[in-house]
């Protein structure tokens, strides 16, 4: 089984040891579980990586709940890919999520009266979410008041993150996210 019919995820390998758990690769039928992880913790690491992508995209303004619709949306992204690097699109948006997940994260602790940052160590299913969100929400911000199509502005969010280009809003985020921690060791 092929994703959107297309491309092969037997092909891929996931370098990133750490999150190799929670991506999942496995072919599904269909891109669409409706919910059936939401009762479990650990759950969403069964859904296919594409299918999670999906879900993060129809998070935002005009795509609250339609699916169908963050589905084409995917699919036409995974096209610009593969034309622009004439490479396996999920092995892109694999490297992507690899490089788009913040490792290290700060929480507050309160001693008494006194709130103080403390650097941790970041689940590897927080990165995997981590990364997700934050590629689909460096997407919807560049193509919002822009003539630009949310397809093109996702396939190069994913392809700049792939790349660890700085100029990518999720790889400039997790790098704020991580410069925060390491001021707070």
């Amino acid at each position: 089984m092929k994703v959107f019919g297309k491309w092969d995820a037997s092909e891929v390998e996931i370098p990133d040891l750490s999150v190799r758990g929670y991506i999942n690769l496995k072919p599904r039928a269909v891109m669409h579980t409706g919910g059936r992880h939401a009762k479990q913790q650990f759950k969403k690491s069964e859904l296919h990586i594409v299918e999670r992508l999906i879900n993060k995209m129809m998070r935002r303004e005009k795509n609250t709940g339609q699916k169908q619709t963050a589905y084409r949306i995917v699919d036409e992204a995974f096209d610009i890919i593969h034309s622009r690097t004439k490479e396996n699109p999920l092995s892109v948006l694999i490297r992507a999520i690899s490089n788009a997940g913040p490792r290290e994260e700060v929480v507050r602790l309160k001693y008494g009266g006194i709130t103080v940052p403390k650097a941790v160590d970041t689940a590897p299913q927080r990165r995997v979410d981590t990364a997700l969100m934050l590629i689909a929400k460096g997407a919807w911000q560049a193509s919002f008041k822009s003539k630009r199509s949310i397809q093109s502005c996702l396939a190069d969010e994913i392809i700049a993150a792939a790349n660890y280009d700085v100029k990518s809003f999720a790889v400039s985020r997790k790098d704020s996210i991580e410069r925060v921690a390491k001021a707070a060791r």
